[in-house]
């Protein structure tokens, strides 16, 4: 092996030849150099603001529910490398991707009974679009080609999720000149535990059934908008969606894929209104954080109508599809969270968030303050100072990533209550110095 590269060397080359995520090129912000990670601990190569180790408030992205470098989980990947790290799916299968497959649809719900092994949340959310599409165009409806969905969404970053994110003030705005021209509906009023506004339920149901003859799909993110802006909404307007696309032959898709694997308090957002959708997209927390991984579910009633069509197959197929490695890991990591009381350490996490964001509420500069599950939200009334909010952070010995009027943090599962506590004090800071 190379000799390992210093802090310094790392940096230069790095601002030389790496784009990062949502940044020019080369960056105008110097990244920590993490040196290793375990349990909740990020672990630096050199002092940032006098702090060797930071706790890590994102789960790297929402992913990492069990923290780092977790025995069961390096034992799943290391006996799975033992005997093969990838092989291809086409005309081959293997255990992990079948023990992954079953799992998914024995936790997930009815009728959700298939389905498709993708390689990042984006990718299922294009899968889950191709479904739909190609559904209705195999049942002689070719019209119905476009998708509806409410604003303030995130569905990710390639082409037909950017279509399906807010096209006014979101991340995608430069593309909206090119994307495919979807269909809008306002977004959901704010509070999870709000009483549905009657407006807005004949909005939603007259936006569908307007709608009907050319829409394929609604598509939303159930009970939390993610990175399109934090927001909380009530459960009730999923049953309506869910009533609305069954009177008008419209299928449903829940991208759970930040939502799901217990982050909300429900195993999926979807149970907090005890429906179920035609299509679900997973990923992010599947594999513990460890390797990219997605999936997107469907019923029975989608494939079949798929796989009666004139072109009977669904023409997808990523390289690393079903990679062996990365099942395996993922099966370990459902095990592991199933084999635990998920639910008592989500709400113990949440009660720790609304204890220590309290002070929050009322600050100077702050909007709004809000909890669900393990999420919790500071919203300022001003567009965050990134390097100023994440310099406090890291002064109390904290990860965050804030983007626009938020500060936010999504811990993993096993953080203490002291580290949660750690981890409020430094949202405070954030959120005061940003």
């Amino acid at each position: 092996m190379p000799d390992p590269l210093r802090p310094a060397e790392l940096r230069a080359l790095d601002r030389a030849h790496v784009w990062h995520p949502y940044g020019p090129m080369p960056g105008r912000q110097e990244p920590l150099v993490v040196e290793s990670a375990s349990g909740v601990r990020l672990r630096l190569a050199e002092p940032s603001h006098g702090q060797h180790e930071l706790v890590d408030g994102m789960s790297s992205w929402w992913s990492a529910v069990h923290g780092y470098n977790h025995p069961v989980l390096n034992e799943a990947a290391r006996g799975q490398l033992d005997r093969m790290s990838h092989v291809m799916f086409g005309g081959l299968t293997h255990e992990p991707a079948v023990r992954l497959a079953t799992r998914l649809v024995e936790i997930t719900p009815e009728p959700l009974q298939h389905v498709f092994l993708a390689d990042s949340g984006s990718v299922s959310v294009e899968v889950a679009v191709k479904m739909c599409l190609q559904y209705w165009r195999s049942a002689g409806r070719p019209a119905k080609n476009r998708l509806l969905t409410w604003r303030g969404g995130y569905h990710g970053d390639t082409w037909q999720p950017m279509s399906v994110c807010d096209p006014e003030g979101g991340m995608h705005e430069l593309w909206s000149g090119s994307l495919p021209r979807q269909i809008f509906a306002d977004a959901p009023p704010d509070g999870f535990d709000a009483e549905p506004d009657e407006t807005y339920v004949r909005h939603l149901r007259d936006l569908v059934a307007a709608h009907a003859d050319e829409t394929a799909a609604v598509i939303v993110e159930p009970v939390v908008q993610g990175a399109g802006g934090m927001r909380f909404h009530s459960p009730a307007y999923l049953r309506v969606l869910r009533e609305a696309c069954d009177a008008n032959d419209v299928l449903l898709v829940f991208d759970e894929i930040a939502t799901g694997f217990g982050r909300t308090g429900q195993l999926f957002a979807a149970g907090h209104a005890g429906v179920s959708p035609d299509v679900m997209c997973v990923g992010k927390a599947l594999t513990g954080g460890y390797l990219t991984l997605a999936a997107t579910l469907c019923t029975s009633r989608v494939a079949e109508g798929i796989s009666s069509g004139d072109v009977p197959v669904l023409a997808h197929g990523p390289t690393f599809m079903g990679n062996p490695l990365a099942s395996a890991v993922a099966c370990a990591s459902v095990d592991l969270l199933l084999g635990q009381d998920w639910e008592l350490e989500v709400k113990r996490i949440g009660t720790g968030l609304r204890q220590g964001l309290a002070e929050a509420a009322g600050a100077p500069g702050v909007r709004d303050v809000r909890v669900l599950g393990a999420i919790g939200v500071v919203q300022l009334d001003h567009e965050v100072d990134m390097e100023a909010a994440t310099r406090a952070a890291v002064r109390e010995g904290v990860w965050l990533r804030p983007f626009r009027d938020l500060v936010y943090t999504m811990p993993p599962y096993v953080t203490g209550d002291d580290d949660v506590a750690r981890i409020c004090r430094a949202v405070c800071a954030a959120a005061r110095e940003g």
